[in-house]
Formats: C-alpha cells, sequence, structure tokens
C-alpha cells in the first residue's frame, strides 16, 4: 500500500519528461529548418554536421543526424552505460522525425503560398523573408531554447553531448568546454562548402552564442530555488503546515544575542514558484514571524537536483 504512490508519482514524472522532450525537439527542429537552413546558417552539434553535409552536396540532414548518432551511441552505450543513453535514443529517433517532418510541412505550407516566400538555392522556403539577422536570432532562439527544455527533463540530443561525456569519463575537461570545441569546429567546417562565405560563419558563431545563453537561461530559470529563515514563536504550526505542502522544514536552536532568549529557527528550501504558497502560510499563522529570504545557487538531494559529479579516482 505505500509503494503504490511511489510507483505512481514515477510514471508520470517519466511521462511528463518525454513529453516536455518531445516540445523542446520540436521547436529546435522549427528553429533549424524554418529559420538556419534557409539561409545556409550552420548551428553546432550534429545537426549543424549534417547542415553542412547538406549544403555541400543536398544530403538531408535528418539521416546525417541519425547515421552519426548511431554509431555515437553504439560506443556510449558500452562506455557510459543504458541509463545514460535511455532518453538520448529516444532524442535521437524522435529528432530525426521531426527534422523530416517539421522539413516537409514547411515546404508543403510554402508551396501552398508561393507569393509570400522567396525559396533559397536549396529549396527552403525563407520564412523571414531577405533578413538573415532576424532569422539568425529567431531561430538560435527557438533552439536555445528548445534544448533548455530537453536538458531540464534529463534528456539530450546526442551528438556532441555524447562526444563531450565520453571524453569528459577519461580527461579532466568539462562537458560545456568539449561541446564548445566541438560546435566551434562543425560551424567553422561550413567554409569548406561550395556557398560558404565570411558572413554566414559569422551568423554561424552568432547562432551558437544565442543558443548557448538562452539553453542556460532556461535552465536556470526553472532550477531557481530559495532558502528561507524563519523566526516564530508559532514555529510548530508553521513546520507543520509547510510540511504539508510536501517541503521539508529543518528547525535549529538558536539564540538571541540583545535579548539572551532561547528561540527556534526554520529552515526550508524549495523552489521559487513555491515561495508565494509559503509566505501565504506563515502570515496565516504568525503575521509577526521574522522571514529571511534568498537565492541559492543550487539545491541538490530529494525534491530538487541530482548530485552529478565524477567519483574520485582510487
Amino acid at each position: 500500500m505505500v509503494i503504490q504512490p511511489k510507483i505512481h508519482f514515477t510514471f508520470f514524472q517519466e511521462f511528463r519528461d518525454y513529453l516536455l522532450i518531445t516540445f523542446g525537439l520540436l521547436c529546435y527542429a522549427v528553429g533549424f529548418n524554418c529559420f538556419q537552413l534557409p539561409y545556409e546558417i550552420t548551428t553546432g552539434g550534429v545537426a549543424g554536421a549534417g547542415a553542412v553535409i547538406f549544403y555541400a552536396t543536398g544530403f538531408p540532414v535528418q539521416y546525417t543526424f541519425f547515421l552519426v548518432n548511431i554509431v555515437l551511441l553504439s560506443v556510449a552505450i558500452k562506455i557510459l552505460g543504458w541509463k545514460f543513453c535511455l532518453k538520448t535514443i529516444y532524442a535521437v529517433f524522435m529528432l530525426t522525425f521531426l527534422l523530416g517532418f517539421v522539413k516537409e510541412m514547411t515546404i508543403l505550407f510554402a508551396q501552398n503560398h508561393p507569393q509570400e516566400f522567396v525559396w533559397s538555392t536549396h529549396g527552403m522556403p525563407q520564412i523571414v523573408r531577405e533578413n538573415i539577422f532576424l532569422s539568425c536570432i529567431l531561430g538560435a532562439a527557438l533552439e536555445g531554447i528548445g534544448l533548455g527544455i530537453v536538458f531540464l527533463s534529463n534528456g539530450s540530443t546526442g551528438g556532441t553531448d555524447i562526444i563531450a561525456a565520453i571524453i569528459n569519463k577519461y580527461k579532466d575537461v568539462t562537458l560545456g568546454q568539449m561541446m564548445m570545441l566541438c560546435d566551434f569546429i562543425i560551424i567553422t567546417s561550413s567554409l569548406l562548402t561550395p556557398s560558404g562565405h565570411v558572413q554566414n560563419l559569422l551568423y554561424g558563431y552568432c547562432t551558437l552564442i544565442i543558443t548557448n545563453l538562452l539553453l542556460d537561461y532556461v535552465i536556470d530559470r526553472g532550477r531557481q530555488s530559495v532558502q528561507f529563515l524563519i523566526f516564530s514563536r508559532k514555529y510548530e504550526d508553521i513546520a507543520a503546515a509547510i510540511n504539508t505542502t510536501g517541503r521539508g522544514v529543518t528547525v535549529l536552536d538558536g539564540i538571541g544575542w540583545y535579548t539572551r532568549k532561547e528561540s527556534k529557527v526554520l529552515v526550508v528550501l524549495a523552489k521559487k514558484r513555491e515561495s508565494t504558497n509559503i509566505f501565504r502560510i506563515i502570515q496565516n499563522i504568525d503575521p509577526n514571524a521574522f522571514v529571511s529570504q534568498s537565492k541559492v545557487i543550487g539545491v541538490f538531494g530529494e525534491g530538487f537536483d541530482k548530485i552529478k559529479v565524477k567519483a574520485a579516482k582510487k
């Protein structure tokens, strides 16, 4: 009887993660196909490498993305294990489908409204007509937001993420550094294509910067936490009420230096979005309570983020 709620919670949590991963991948596919490809802007990752091949040969991006990731996943499963790769495998198959699906839908829509679109040399309609700068901004924004949602849901799009994770396992190099290096090499390689020129290369670098900025913004906004220090004579009632919301409360012994009287201090760690509810609880029970709220850089453990560090080498 006690185990059943945990099973349901895990199922719905996983279902929500996969739903959000799918939505994030859709945002990425729209940004990539509708705003990057028509102007031959190269983004990072395996999708960016696929774009370079597409500009040079016309070979569909989704096929390159799928083939490269299958090779990387086969290596990653042996080195990193199934647990790391499960959601990545789902994301690879789903993004492969969405890259092709969004591309075909965009072309189909443009063919039905030919007077509204300008076509690129590779047969892609320009959603933003003859404005490469705006297209770069919109495409990078959608890609960054999409990737942020994917990563926030414990997902991964494979590609350079896998390469970075494998190298990080054996070398003292951060994931961010490795991913940035891989993306820089991929974007720079766009100069080797027949239509490659410095302007598109610079837009590719802009795309990389904007994508990473928005990715970090989405992740940081989704993981913002706060810490409460609550001083009140009715600490027991406040602690019990906060506990009913699913948040834990720690009671510390304190002493007022001026009054020399002992007091109890409640320590509460919560998501930022839960702050209003906690303030309402405190106000309803003890309007005269003294409360300190502060932002915390990271909270790890049950109910928050998982601790992710490499084990020390023995």
